[in-house]
């Protein structure tokens, strides 16, 4: 037998088990740090006395960075090789963790948490491009694998709540963070026993002018939307951020168009399935984030939950990503992407229907069904979402396409949460009235994109 014989993954078993669990490390920490924060929120804004504007900065100050970095964290990810971008995401996502649980003002606090999206930004690509380059001559187990990784992630999201009360409940919204420290201490050793990734063969520079346009951009009009509401749209600061966001978009654009070495090739977007896939990332990611902000809030505000119970009315939310995410793998192995995407969409959109009967004084069994329904949607659709976007892609890009996914996922939930932030800035009735508002978004806007993957999505892998 020759020396130089690759060994197949199919005889690794450990190696296929190890690299879906280090891999599957980093999202949870990255997901769980989105939805764990929302529990603590009355908390902390009376540990700092703060109004839910500056709340809003807490959550989106960490998916803002998320957003903004994840294509140059993709591009660098192919540049220099997923492994080493992955250990480096876990080593700033670590200790930016620590430094948002000793953190003495809501600024420091807003400052850690963008230092935690740099490093969520930098472990996310990296970790996928490792599971796609892993397992990129084998389509079902990759399938399956993204499948496990997705389920770790949707899961971890959905059981942020629940964690973050019981760790309120045994100490204080202090904790929230420093469980991450050794998550991400563990993911680091455990690196160390990946299969080696072939080493990059890509020939390119990083793209430093499409890196400032897109972080001005998306960073001006998020800030905008936020402070939208507290200012009013007459203010110098918030027509001029829409207005110069806006340019810098555009100019980004160009610049992409342009350059010899865009971190975001644009000829990406020629595939109509891989555009209706964005679409469908941020529909989701939108108003699922949104929609937690806001409940987080209702619950503990209007229901009058204390955290631990809130975060216990999530509980089907965890339940449904788990269920969906394990089955996922399988159903799109039989019957291709498109049909969990749309089976997923339906009961997203059911499940949003649901939340109508959120009232004063609506039930904890009142809401489990539509968080059960919610998250048993997007639990099908990710994955098969996800598997779409690498497999349109050339390996060596797996990084790049990760990125461009996931920078739509976590815009449009930065977005989210400052939309439905601002609408129920003054709490009370305010609050209320925004889960309304988003029931019907999040319906119209489902139903346009089951229409748009019926008719663009294929039907195979």
């Amino acid at each position: 037998m020759s020396l130089n014989k690759p060994t197949t993954l199919s005889s690794q078993t450990p190696a296929y088990g190890l690299t879906i669990v280090i891999t599957s490390l980093a999202f949870v920490v990255a997901q769980l740090d989105v939805s764990i924060v929302n529990i603590a929120l009355p908390q902390i804004a009376d540990t700092y006395k703060v109004d839910i504007n500056i709340l809003q900065w807490i959550v989106d100050g960490y998916t803002l960075a998320f957003a903004v970095l994840m294509l140059s964290a993709g591009n660098l990810s192919d540049l220099f090789g997923a492994q080493r971008l992955f250990q480096i995401g876990l080593v700033i996502f670590g200790i930016s963790s620590i430094a948002c649980g000793l953190a003495t003002s809501p600024f420091l606090l807003i400052a850690a948490r963008v230092f935690q999206g740099v490093g969520a930004a930098t472990m996310i690509p990296s970790s996928l491009a490792i599971l796609n380059q892993t397992f990129a001559d084998t389509p079902n187990k990759r399938a399956k694998a993204i499948g496990l990784w997705t389920a770790a992630g949707s899961a971890a999201i959905a059981a942020g709540p629940i964690v973050g009360g019981v760790l309120i409940k045994l100490s204080n919204w202090r904790f929230i963070f420093f469980i991450n420290a050794p998550i991400c201490l563990a993911g680091i050793l455990l690196t160390f026993f990946l299969k080696k990734q072939t080493k990059p063969t890509l020939v390119r520079k990083f793209d430093i002018p499409g890196q400032v346009a897109w972080m001005l951009s998306i960073t001006l009009l998020i800030a905008a939307v936020i402070e939208w509401s507290k200012l009013g749209f007459t203010h110098p600061l918030i027509y001029g951020s829409l207005l110069l966001g806006g340019a810098s978009f555009i100019a980004f654009l160009i610049i992409e168009n342009k350059a010899s070495y865009p971190m975001l090739p644009l000829n990406l977007f020629n595939s109509v399935s891989f555009n209706v896939l964005l679409v469908l990332g941020a529909v989701l990611n939108g108003f699922y984030y949104g929609t937690v902000f806001i409940l987080s809030l209702y619950l503990q505000n209007i229901l009058h939950y204390p955290p631990l119970t809130a975060g216990l009315a999530f509980l089907p939310l965890t339940a449904g990503f788990v269920i969906s995410n394990l089955l996922s793998g399988n159903i799109i192995n039989r019957y291709g992407l498109r049909t969990p995407i749309l089976i997923g969409l339906t009961l997203f959109a059911v499940g949003f229907s649901g939340l109508f009967t959120a009232g004063m004084h609506t039930s904890f069994w009142q809401l489990s069904i539509p968080f059960l329904l919610i998250s048993l949607g997007m639990g099908l659709a990710v994955p098969s979402m996800t598997t779409g976007i690498l497999s349109s892609v050339d390996k060596t890009l797996s990084g790049t396409a990760s990125a461009a996914l996931n920078t739509v996922r976590q815009a449009a939930g930065a977005i989210g949460v400052a939309v439905f932030g601002a609408i129920a800035a003054n709490g009370g009735v305010a609050i209320l009235h925004t889960i309304t508002v988003s029931i019907i978004a999040a319906i119209v806007c489902t139903i346009v994109t089951i229409v748009l993957s019926q008719k663009y999505l294929k039907k195979g892998v």
